[in-house]
């Protein structure tokens, strides 16, 4: 089975990225998570990155407030897709400086990036990566949009 590790610059960033992990649960795609700081864990960083890989990790969220290295550090290093989860933190200037942190990577080091605090769809996102291989999951989405189509038809309904 396909893993995705979540990681996050600080324990404070937990509320967001729980979206991630709750949605990948509700996929059954098996989460990791752990707290990998760019600026304070810098060796954690490091051997985190290069062997992601080498451990069953399939995609890779990592979530950031402030500055925003942690996806694009991650990236550099990985051979893995990494998804970036901007976060709203409380060094942060309303968001932007982490959105556009993780948003404006060079040529050559991509990081898919999510709305500021859209750890759901990193989770959603992470799990369509997986089932582009694996029909288990891919299923699973394929029903859970479903049942986003069929709640909007309801919603709809009740204004008639």
């Amino acid at each position: 089975m396909s893993k995705v590790a979540i990681i996050m610059g600080s324990i404070s960033d937990m509320p967001v990225m729980q979206d991630a992990i709750d949605i990948l649960k509700q996929f059954n795609v098996e989460v990791e998570v752990d707290i990998v700081s760019a600026h304070r864990t810098p060796e954690k960083l490091f051997d985190f990155s290069k062997n992601a890989h080498n451990r069953g990790i399939s995609v890779i969220i990592a979530g950031a407030g402030g500055a925003a290295h942690l996806p694009g550090m991650v990236a550099s290093m990985s051979p893995l897709p990494v998804i970036g989860v901007p976060v709203k933190s409380s060094n942060s200037i309303d968001g932007w400086d982490s959105v556009l942190s993780i948003l404006q990577m060079p040529g050559g080091v991509p990081v898919a990036t999510v709305a500021l605090n859209g750890a759901k769809n990193a989770g959603i996102l992470a799990a369509q990566i997986i089932g582009s291989h694996n029909k288990k999951v891919l299923d699973t989405i394929i029903s859970y949009k479903e049942e986003l189509k069929a709640a909007v038809n309801k919603a709809a309904e009740s204004l008639k």
